[in-house]
């Protein structure tokens, strides 16, 4: 279907997205129920994504079609004092787990509407998001259950590191995944999927151009 509006918003530009739009296409694809409801699971991500996009070097990548937000991915460079490695169940060593400026950009999410999936949309996104970044690498954490998107990410060039668990009996496991950086350029398929949708990789910090104009 035409008419995707794909856009990189980096800085001051990802604070013009609604976070209720965030939290609402959330809900719908990871069931952590109505981002208006109040329940705890839902305050808590909402918690998260507040906390987020106040992070130095936060990152926004969105696909829209008419307006409507169908995709987005996020992410932000590690910092040192990050708790990213903090939980794993297998102790790494210090020369991987170490954090430095420019070492590790963190994929914090990369979701897509059920009904707008297997058209390549989440890999564009993908590869919006990380292509040009200066760190050495990039990491991210998928449930180990989550059979599509494990499969999907290696195919991307990404390979499971380790496991991590939260705190608390209720926390989930999920793997680490990391890849090395940079992506120099898009990926021939990623290429072919913004122009079949109109839409075509935009500059930081601004907008692509809307297809339907």
């Amino acid at each position: 279907m035409p008419g995707i509006t794909f856009r990189l918003l980096e800085g001051n530009g990802g604070a013009t997205v609604d976070d209720a739009e965030l939290l609402a296409l959330r809900a719908e694809v990871c069931g952590d129920g109505d981002g208006d409801s109040g329940g705890a699971p839902a305050a808590a991500t909402a918690r998260q994504l507040r906390v987020r996009r106040r992070q130095p070097g936060f990152v926004l990548a969105e696909a829209r079609h008419g307006g409507y937000l169908v995709a987005y991915a996020s992410g932000l460079p590690l910092r040192p004092s990050t708790s990213w490695w903090k939980d794993l169940t297998t102790q790494l060593p210090d020369s991987v787990t170490a954090e430095y400026p420019g070492r590790t950009f963190a994929l914090t999410e990369i979701l897509v509407r059920p009904s707008w999936r297997r058209q390549g949309i989440g890999r564009a996104l993908h590869d919006l998001i990380l292509d040009g970044r200066a760190e050495e690498r990039a990491t991210l954490t998928v449930p180990p259950d989550a059979a599509a998107a494990q499969a999907a990410f290696r195919s991307w060039g990404w390979r499971r590191l380790a496991r991590t668990r939260g705190q608390g009996p209720d926390a989930q496991v999920l793997d680490v995944l990391l890849t090395g950086l940079p992506l120099w350029r898009l990926s021939a398929r990623t290429a072919s999927t913004l122009s079949r949708y109109g839409g075509t990789p935009c500059t930081r910090d601004q907008p692509a151009p809307n297809s339907d104009k």
